[in-house]
């Protein structure tokens, strides 16, 4: 079973930035499409990013030139760096892992099997 901790949340000012990191134990890190979520109260969890296994990236409309995911296989570790932050932004993090990635990028709910707790993170304006 894999099982996914995210971290490095917290409250910062608009224009500030965060840096979000998620810890795989167990299965094969490498193998896997990786992504982050986010869902803000009253809404329904949205796709932030994801990276596929050969390092290729997709980012949400909203967040791109803004947000950058990297993952680190060696440490079983998927990063968001979050710049120029916005009090939209407020939300919690999830990160998630897709263990059958296809050709193209994962950004449906439904495409990942595993999921971390979340992190919050709030923008103050």
């Amino acid at each position: 079973q894999v099982r996914l901790v995210e971290s490095g949340g917290g409250l910062v000012q608009a224009g500030g930035s965060l840096r979000l990191s998620c810890a795989a134990s167990g299965g094969t890190f490498s193998t896997y499409a990786l992504g982050w979520f986010r869902q803000a109260p009253g809404k329904e969890r949205e796709f932030v990013t994801t990276i596929r296994r050969d390092g290729g990236t997709y980012y949400a409309s909203s967040v791109k030139g803004r947000f950058t995911i990297s993952r680190d296989n060696a440490e079983n570790t998927v990063y968001l760096q979050m710049n120029s932050l916005k009090p939209e932004d407020t939300a919690v993090y999830f990160c998630a892992a897709d263990r059958n990635p296809g050709p193209f990028y994962s950004t449906a709910n439904q495409r990942y099997d595993y999921w971390g707790q979340g992190t919050q993170v709030t923008v103050s304006s």
